[in-house]
C-alpha cells in the first residue's frame, strides 16, 4: 500500500546532536577541536565596534572650520571621558575663550577641516557566544565559532518564546493532563527548567518570572495570554529574542492539550539532569523549532540516531502547523488521491483530518501537518 511520509516532532532518548555557535562577526574562538565544553562556556569572543557620535567644532567654538584640527586639545585616536574639554579656541580679541565638551566616552577617530566635524566612537561592546550545551567541540570555524557535538535526549516542541538557556529539570506537575498552576511553583524552581503538564496560565508564567525560573516547558497555552505575555501580537517572525525573564516551550500546541505521554516519560526519566532549553521557532520556510536537549555524556558516533519517519494512513495522529487550525490535534479521517485547489489556486493533495476535541473535520493540505508518535 503507498504511503505518504510528513515529518513530525523528534522526540528521542538518544540524539547526535550538532549546533552551531558562531559570532555576528569575526573575533577569536576560545577553545580548541575536542575540547568537553559545558553549557556555559565561551566559546568565541568579539567587539562589535560603539555607536558613533559628531560633535561640531566650528560651530561650538565659532571658527573657520579649516581652523578646527588646530584648535583640538588631544589627537586623533585618543580616548576621551565623557564631558572632556576636547577643543578650545579664543575670540573677541583673546578676551574670551570657547570651549567644547565631548557628549560621550570614547575615541576620538576623525576631524574633518571640511566640514568643522569631529567623529568620536564609543567604546566597543563586547560579544561572547556560549556553547549553549554540554558537550566536544567537533569543529573549529576560524574567528568565527565552532560547532559542538553531544549526544543528547532530544524533544522538539511546537511553538516557544525566549532565548536559550540550561537549567536542570524539575517536574512539577504530577502527570501529563495537569495544569501547571502558580501554586506548584516555588523558590526551590529557581533556575530549573520546570515540566508541566497540559497546560500552564498568565498568572503561573507571571510567578515563574519572579521566582527566577530558567524555562517553562508545557503541553499548552492560550494565544490570548501569549499576547498578554509579550505585551503585542506576535506577527510572523522568528521567536527567539523575547526577553521575558525565561523561555516557554509548547510541546503541544496552544490550548489546553495534554503533554504527549512519550514526551512527559522522556522529561521524567531525566529529572535533576542538565537541559539545554531554545524557545526559537520559524513556522514559515526554513521551519525552526523549540527544543530540549539532555546531554547523555561524550557523544558516540557509533551510536544510532532515531529515525521517527512514519507513514500518513488513516487514523494517524497529527498537528495541524498551519492557520486557520494551528495547533490543533486529531486524526487522519481521508486521504484522497486526487489534488485539491486551494483558495490559491494552486492544486496540492491534502487530506481530511478530525479534530479530537469536537470531532469536527476539516480539508488540510498535506504540507501543513506533522506527524505525532503515539
Amino acid at each position: 500500500m503507498a504511503h505518504a511520509y510528513t515529518p513530525g516532532l523528534r522526540v528521542t532518548d538518544s540524539a547526535l546532536i550538532r549546533r552551531e555557535r558562531r559570532l555576528p562577526l569575526k573575533g577569536t574562538v576560545l577553545v580548541a577541536r575536542g575540547e568537553a565544553v559545558e553549557a556555559d562556556t565561551v566559546v568565541a569572543r568579539t567587539e562589535l565596534p560603539g555607536n558613533v557620535h559628531t560633535v561640531n567644532i566650528a560651530s561650538r567654538l565659532s571658527v573657520d572650520p579649516a581652523q578646527v584640527p588646530g584648535t583640538l586639545r588631544r589627537p586623533v585616536g585618543s580616548k576621551v571621558e565623557k564631558g572632556e574639554v576636547i577643543a578650545s579656541a579664543k575670540s573677541l580679541f583673546g578676551l574670551v575663550t570657547n570651549t567644547a565638551q565631548t557628549p560621550v566616552e570614547g575615541t576620538i577617530e576623525s576631524v574633518s577641516h571640511v566640514t568643522g566635524q569631529l567623529i568620536l566612537r564609543e567604546p566597543p561592546m563586547p560579544v561572547e557566544v556560549g556553547a549553549y550545551v554540554r558537550g566536544v567541540v567537533a569543529e573549529v570555524l576560524p574567528e568565527e565559532g565552532v560547532v559542538v557535538e553531544t549526544q543528547a535526549a532530544f524533544v522538539q516542541g511546537i511553538f516557544g518564546v525566549g532565548g536559550e538557556t540550561f537549567g536542570e529539570v524539575a517536574i512539577a506537575a504530577e502527570s501529563p493532563d495537569q495544569p501547571l498552576l502558580p501554586e506548584l511553583l516555588s523558590p526551590t524552581h529557581r533556575g530549573k527548567v520546570v515540566v508541566g503538564g497540559a497546560y500552564t496560565s498568565h498568572a503561573a508564567l507571571q510567578r515563574a518570572r519572579e521566582l527566577g525560573v530558567a524555562a517553562v516547558v508545557v503541553g499548552g497555552f492560550d494565544d490570548q495570554d501569549l499576547r498578554q505575555l509579550l505585551g503585542r501580537d506576535l506577527g510572523v517572525a522568528i521567536t527567539g529574542s523575547e526577553e521575558l525573564g525565561f523561555t516557554l516551550v509548547l510541546t503541544e500546541g496552544f490550548g489546553h492539550i495534554c503533554m504527549a505521554d512519550r514526551t512527559w516519560r522522556l522529561l521524567g526519566a531525566h529529572r535533576g539532569e542538565l537541559a539545554s532549553v531554545s524557545g526559537a521557532t520559524q513556522i514559515r520556510a526554513g521551519v525552526m523549532r523549540p527544543e530540549i536537549l539532555i546531554p547523555r555524556g561524550v557523544p558516540a558516533r557509533a551510536a544510532a540516531e532515531e529515525s521517527h519517519a512514519t507513514g500518513l494512513e488513516v487514523g494517524s495522529l497529527l498537528r495541524v502547523i498551519r492557520e486557520p487550525h494551528f495547533g490543533r490535534i486529531g486524526h487522519v479521517a481521508e486521504l484522497p488521491p486526487e489534488l485539491r485547489p486551494l483558495e490559491s489556486e494552486a492544486k496540492v493533495r491534502v487530506l481530511v483530518v478530525e479534530f479530537a476535541d469536537d470531532h469536527t473535520r476539516a480539508v488540510v493540505p498535506r504540507a501543513n501537518v506533522e506527524l505525532i508518535a503515539e
